[in-house]
Formats: C-alpha cells, structure tokens, sequence
C-alpha cells in the first residue's frame, strides 16, 4: 500500500522539501531523505515505512520509561525502522540505522493496518499505544491514522521520542498524543550538530509546546561519559526542566558500550547519583535513575515527605499506596495521569 505524506513542499527541477523534522531535506527524484524512510516519487513523498512495524511488544509503561503516566498498566509498543538522528552511542542502532544500510527493502517488513494496531492493543487489555524503540516522529503519518481510532476505544497514544519535530506535525501530535517520554541528550548546540545531526532547539521548543498543550511529558538524559557528564551541562538541563515545570519526572539513565561507542566505558554510578542530587538541588520533584544495578532510584517518593508511593521492582510495580492523587502519609499531590 502506497502512502504519501503531507508533511512536504514542492520546490525547484523536481524536487520535494520534507517538513516532518527540522533537516527539512531537500530530495530529489526518486531518491530518499537523510532518514531513509521517505522518498521522492513523482513530486510526492511518499512514506517507505508507513505501517511496517519491525517491532511490537506488549509492555509495562513504565518501560518506556513513563513512571507517572497510568502506573502498573500495560502498552502495546511498536516501532518502524528509522531515526532522524545519527547518535553514535545509539542503544537500538539494528533498528534506527537499517533505513540507511545498504540495499534497504521496507516491503520486506509486514504492514499493519492502524485498526489492527488498536485491536491487537485491547486484545492485550492495553491503555496505551506507544510509539517507541526507533523515532516516532517517522512514524507520525501513521500514528495520526491510529490515534483517532485508539481514542474511540479508550486507548491513549504516547511517543518515546528525540523531539526533533517540525512546528506543523508538532501540532498535530499536540492534539493526539497522551503522554510523550523526550530525550533531551544534551544542553550543547555543538553537541547535537556535530555528534548527533541535530538541532537542540527543536528538542527544547517540542518538550515546552507538548507540556503547554496538555500532554503528559517525561524526561530522559542517557548519560554518556565525556559527552553530557559534566556538572556544569547536567545543571543546565535540571535547571530547563524545571524552569518548564518542576514536576515533569527526570529520568537520568547509565550508558553502556553500543553501536559506535564500543570503546567508552558504562557511565559510574556515582555519576547517576551526582545527577539525581543535581536535579533535586534544581528543584526538580520527581527523579528516577535507569539502568542501574540492583534496580535502584526507580521508586516514586513522595516530593513533601519522601515517602514510597509506588514501589517498583523492575519494570513491575509491586506496590501503589496513592490516594486520590495524594501521598497517604501527609497528603502532597502526586503529579501525573491515572494514579488511584
């Protein structure tokens, strides 16, 4: 099945202007934008990977990772193959990059359909639908088509997404989307141009314009050494994050040795800590800390009297103890959606 985007401008000798991201490429006939997943065909772009979902799992949310968002449900994760950045510490290179690998055939992944996406996730017993793995972004033609469908039968959309969005989609998905997990890689201009081909401001504007529209907006910073471990630079993303809303969960995450960073070791604990302790100096209420050993830093405290509202083992929740949103010990507010 054919399918044209209309996230495009038609300019000069052919060629068509993708708008989906910031790149905005320019492509000519019959030939692919820098992501891969769409091409030039006869003056239309057309989506490659519309519906080809080269991943699908049944997920806890808080997986994503989402830990105020319908805590201790279930979503239905999907992904198409492709990424509009080119991080080289990417943690599922197999499927951001395959776009861009040699001889690429998307007709060899099975289409989907967006009714049969939002049956598969209530055959489930899903809440959610989550847009993850590779970027969702790519993939927003399609989750514009679900979304609808989803909302009649009580499912939410969410993204896990780099936030490198154009103003138009960004928009749309404002008006679609549930809940979003953004990853903000880095507070360097330099660092998102050079290392990651990409533009930190539209990160930044997406995460303000999806909290400003309603939608339930998470935080994650994979801390790479060398990169983004600096005191000075964590600082700056605390303090952003918390001059949008001081209840937005952070959630600061170990790297481990992918793709091209091979030869750079895990993050040290002691640097995730640093990072928690920098986020709370910040004012930051909620901080959870990701692939860690013995499963720590990834219970929900209570941000008045530091008591374990929700606590975690893994990716399970083993314990909710909220009231009406409150904490049962001194009845602070617990920030976020579905919390009994």
């Amino acid at each position: 099945m054919l399918k044209y985007s209309t996230f495009f401008e038609t300019v000069d000798d052919g060629r068509v202007q993708c708008v989906l991201c910031p790149r905005r490429c320019r492509i000519g006939l019959n030939r692919t934008g820098s992501c891969g997943t769409r091409r030039n065909s006869d003056g239309k772009l057309e989506v490659l990977t519309y519906g080809r979902l080269s991943a699908v799992a049944v997920d806890p949310i808080e997986k994503k990772p989402l830990s105020h968002f319908l805590p201790g449900t279930r979503t239905f994760s999907v992904g198409t193959d492709g990424c509009n950045l080119m991080c080289p510490f990417c943690q599922n290179a197999s499927l951001s990059q395959c776009p861009l690998s040699s001889g690429y055939d998307a007709t060899v992944v099975r289409q989907w359909s967006p009714d049969e996406v939002v049956q598969v996730a209530r055959h489930h017993g899903c809440d959610s639908i989550a847009f993850t793995y590779s970027e969702p972004t790519l993939a927003t033609e399609f989750a514009l088509e679900v979304a609808p469908l989803a909302k009649s039968k009580g499912v939410r959309i969410v993204y896990v997404t780099n936030g490198q969005v154009a103003q138009k989609p960004l928009e749309q998905l404002c008006l679609n989307l549930s809940a979003a997990n953004v990853d903000l890689k880095s507070f360097s201009e330099s660092v998102y141009r050079t290392t990651l081909k990409g533009e930190l401001g539209a990160t930044l504007n997406a995460i303000e314009k999806l909290v400003d529209a309603g939608v339930w907006v998470e935080i994650t910073t994979l801390i790479v050494p060398e990169m983004n471990d600096s005191t000075q630079e964590l600082t700056q993303i605390a303090r952003f994050i918390a001059g949008v809303s001081k209840d937005i969960p952070w959630h600061v995450s170990r790297f481990h040795p992918a793709f091209k960073r091979m030869d750079v070791p895990a993050t040290d604990t002691q640097t995730i800590f640093r990072a928690m302790d920098i986020g709370s100096s910040a004012g930051l209420q909620y901080i959870y800390a990701g692939n860690m050993p013995m499963r720590q830093g990834e219970d929900t405290c209570c941000p008045s009297c530091k008591h374990v509202v929700v606590a975690r083992s893994g990716f399970r929740v083993i314990r909710m103890e909220t009231r009406q949103s409150k904490c049962p010990k001194c009845g602070q507010h617990i920030a976020g959606v579905g919390f009994p």
